[in-house]
């Protein structure tokens, strides 16, 4: 299926210059929406893992339903200040500010395999600093997935030997 088909492109947005990818009308049309996360699932097969994490927002809409094709738990990498237990966080920059992100501190066995899903990876920021937050509590990153990778911002550069794979490359 060539998903990109189903991706919309809204330029300028959220500030001049930048070309976004809008996920939400390939996400709106089930049988496409599925066969993603099936091509996703596929993936994640080949590298045994044992949970997935998804960053806030749009790692949920794909990490939570690939963790339940696969059979196994989902994580919540969430903004910070939004969890509600004891957390550890980091800083990261976005193509257009910074922000930070959140686990919560039992969130990861020492030793689990995990695979870091996402809709889109730009920077490399984001996915970055999730690998950072899964490395302290003592996980594994087996490979990260994603609908988009945005090859012109060299993403991958931050991600080091981490098995990756996107439906789609820009």
């Amino acid at each position: 299926m060539n998903f990109k088909e189903h991706i919309r492109v809204i330029p300028d947005f959220p500030q001049p210059g930048i070309r976004f990818k809008d996920i939400t009308t390939l996400l709106q049309k089930g049988e496409v929406y599925r066969a993603a996360i099936d091509q996703l699932a596929a993936y994640a097969r080949t590298l045994q893992i044992d949970v997935i994490a998804g960053p806030e927002a749009r790692g949920f809409v794909v990490g939570a339903p690939l963790a339940y094709a696969l059979g196994v738990g989902f994580i919540p990498v969430r903004k910070a200040g939004k969890l509600p237990y004891e957390s550890i966080q980091a800083e990261y920059s976005l193509e257009y500010g910074k922000d930070a992100l959140a686990m919560h501190v039992d969130a990861i066995q020492r030793g689990q395999r995990v695979l870091i899903a996402d809709d889109l990876l730009a920077t490399g920021g984001t996915i970055a600093t999730t690998v950072k937050l899964v490395e302290q509590l003592g996980g594994v990153v087996a490979g990260a997935a994603f609908l988009i990778e945005l090859t012109y911002l060299n993403g991958r550069d931050k991600l080091g030997d981490i098995p990756i794979h996107a439906l789609v490359q820009y």
